[in-house]
């Protein structure tokens, strides 16, 4: 049976984006997840342009809440043709019954359990309606298949060592779609390091490992990290602040080859952070911290959130001096997105302030989907662009550049200036993140229906869905 498998997307931004950083994790491990004697292509939409006219048997769409339109529509397309059309993701776990009105089965759960049933079924034309995955150990997952990549992404390899996170965001879905925190054995985590089928240096250099929280058990990175000091790899992560007080941890992380690492920092605001459930977070605290991986020459990017109960339109706007002044080398700054499955979902539904005339296209990161607590939806609106505008100004563009210049070791530097530059030269072409049109009207067919029933213990791959 000849299977495409299809990463959905939509550009988020006036003009797209210009260049395609990093791969997601899905498509190239449902196709290493395969068996071999199905033909298999993957294709990323934020590439190149789904095959209409595909010769394939089955395909498969995964996608999250802000793309499920376009997913929805490629779907009723694809069965038009004549093609069996499967379903699967973050947004299809928390909105089944929905997305079965639009697939002919959908895959809800974790692919490695229920991937390889449903291939079969399809194959001897038995397909059920719902497959179930459940959650296993990562004992056997397989490398991905790189080779099918299409030419186009900066940092092709993705790698996957963990999956969960012991924190509870009110905005993050990874502790329903993950649940509890599993590790990979290192020895399969790095036979995915030494793939080097890639084209370009770089790409053969860089490692990005695709976990929400990598370093979580201490034990287990210790011995991860210690096996990649030999491949003189650079490598990426998310990680949580408190490994700036493990001073051994960041020196072995410095000596396998770290160049930067993510932080999910969100706020400078106490009661911003209260609503985001990262108590755990301390303002006071992040220029500290973050020294400390800079004293490593580490790059420090940091996810910032606009549009939690705490915040004002003024507060939003001052970010961009703030993350500055804490040191920040890389920010990524979007508005809250209350996703199905989450615990903002729940509480802004119950206090009936979600906008179900603005459908899931708004669910992208970049749209106002609710009603903020200190502003109008406009109001919020309006100060997320004027933050991102400030933030990837000429001005700050160069301060975070120069300084960072002082500290980051050469392959952290280079990257701190690409993805500074990349943002600054969109900013400076006008090409800011997207906002939609006018909503729909409520009961229209795509506007945002009642919230779907949450099924707790079933997780979806890959977990991240920050936009």
């Amino acid at each position: 049976m000849r299977i495409d498998i299809v990463v959905v997307y939509v550009q988020r931004y006036q003009r797209g984006h210009e260049k395609n950083f990093v791969p997601p994790l899905t498509g190239i491990h449902l196709a290493a997840l395969t068996p071999p004697e199905h033909s298999v292509r993957v294709l990323h939409q934020q590439i190149e342009p789904p095959d209409l006219d595909t010769d394939a048997d089955l395909v498969a769409l995964s996608f999250f809440s802000g793309f499920a339109r376009e997913a929805y529509e490629l779907a009723e397309r694809y069965r038009s043709r004549g093609k069996i059309v499967v379903g699967g993701g973050p947004h299809v776990t928390f909105s089944k019954e929905e997305a079965l009105g639009h697939f002919d089965a959908v895959l809800v759960g974790e692919a490695e359990s229920a991937w390889a049933d449903l291939i079969r079924d399809a194959d001897q034309g038995n397909l059920q309606r719902v497959y179930v995955g459940t959650t296993l150990p990562l004992d056997s997952v397989p490398t991905p298949r790189y080779d099918l990549l299409p030419r186009g992404f900066f940092v092709p390899r993705v790698v996957q060592a963990t999956r969960g996170c012991p924190f509870t965001c009110s905005f993050c879905t990874v502790p329903v779609l993950n649940p509890g925190f599993r590790t990979r054995p290192v020895e399969r985590v790095m036979a995915d390091v030494a793939y080097d089928e890639f084209k370009h240096w770089w790409q053969r250099k860089i490692v990005w490992f695709w976990d929400d929280n990598l370093t979580i058990d201490r034990r287990y990175a210790r011995e991860l990290l210690s096996r990649l000091v030999p491949f003189r790899k650079w490598w990426l992560t998310q990680a949580s602040m408190d490994i700036s007080k493990d001073p051994s941890l960041l020196d072995l992380m410095k000596r396998s080859g770290c160049i930067g690492v993510f932080f999910g920092i969100e706020s400078f605001g106490v009661e911003s952070l209260k609503d985001a459930h990262k108590q755990q977070n301390k303002a006071e605290r992040y220029k500290e911290r973050i020294a400390a991986l800079h004293a490593r020459g580490i790059c420090v990017m940091a996810g910032f959130i606009s549009g939690f109960d705490g915040d004002s339109p003024a507060s939003i706007k001052a970010m961009a001096h703030e993350l500055y002044e804490a040191g920040v080398d890389v920010p990524f700054l979007s508005i809250l997105t209350p996703f199905p499955g989450t615990a903002a979902y729940q509480k802004l539904g119950d206090e009936g302030r979600l906008l179900r005339e603005r459908g899931w296209d708004y669910y992208n990161g970049y749209n106002v989907t609710f009603e903020p607590k200190q502003m109008s939806p406009a109001e919020l609106l309006k100060a997320h662009r004027e933050l991102w505008n400030e933030a990837f100004s000429l001005k700050y563009t160069f301060l975070r550049i120069v300084r960072s210049a002082r500290y980051l070791r050469w392959g952290a530097f280079l990257m701190c200036a690409l993805m500074n530059s990349f943002y600054c030269f969109k900013r400076f072409r006008g090409n800011e993140p997207r906002a939609l049109a006018e909503p729909m009207g409520v009961g229209h067919p795509l506007a945002h229906p009642a919230p779907p029933v949450c099924q707790p213990n079933v997780v979806t791959t890959p977990a991240a869905v920050r936009g």
